[in-house]
């Protein structure tokens, strides 16, 4: 596995960041060791708390908008791979750790870590509507490809940056998966994952 770098806006999670901390952490394999990087535009009250409880760092930037803050945190961390929060919600801690191994440079570009798998023919009726695309809690992209991408636009709002990225994910030739949402709810289950399954969640873009 290439180095890893978690970023979590504190304005993407809201009040739903210190679970997206507990479950990283509680992975394992991440537990004081893959960097975590918090961003925001004001200081709250309880980051401090937040970064001494999950080692985290904050970055704090009054000025920027979503875009720009992600950006500079892609820019400081320069781990090989970039896991981007976009939505409230968390996922399962167990993910984590069966993702991590899932990070070769030879396999993949990119993966949404997607907690629910649109059907066939969902996927091609927004294609035809020209939808925005539907946002997967988080994102792992190799760094490299972050920067061909040109990172978030940091013009747009914080909704419309996310599902702009995402769109232009979709529309370039980069190696993209998806980790389906059968195999999360598998490995919220007490009974252990085969690597068979593990293989078949595994399901490529369109």
């Amino acid at each position: 596995m290439g180095s890893v770098c978690f970023i979590i806006d504190a304005m993407v999670t809201g009040a739903m960041l210190p679970r997206h901390l507990r479950s990283i952490r509680a992975s394992g394999v991440a537990d004081h060791l893959l960097p975590i990087l918090v961003t925001s535009n004001c200081a709250h009250a309880r980051l401090p708390s937040i970064e001494q409880r999950y080692h985290t760092r904050s970055l704090i930037t009054p000025t920027l908008g979503l875009g720009a803050r992600v950006n500079q945190a892609a820019f400081t961390s320069q781990a090989e791979w970039l896991i981007v929060a976009l939505q409230k919600q968390p996922v399962p801690a167990s993910l984590w750790g069966s993702l991590y191994s899932q990070l070769n440079t030879y396999a993949l570009d990119a993966l949404l870590v997607s907690l629910t798998q649109p059907t066939l023919p969902e996927r091609f009726l927004r294609r035809l509507l020209a939808s925005a695309p539907l946002l997967p809690p988080y994102i792992a992209i190799k760094r490299a490809w972050f920067e061909r991408l040109g990172g978030f636009d940091p013009e747009l709002d914080e909704e419309r940056a996310v599902a702009d990225f995402v769109q232009r994910l979709h529309a370039c030739p980069i190696r993209l998966k998806t980790y389906s949402g059968q195999l999360i709810r598998q490995l919220s289950e007490p009974s252990t994952v085969s690597p068979s399954k593990l293989s078949a969640a595994y399901t490529p873009r369109l």
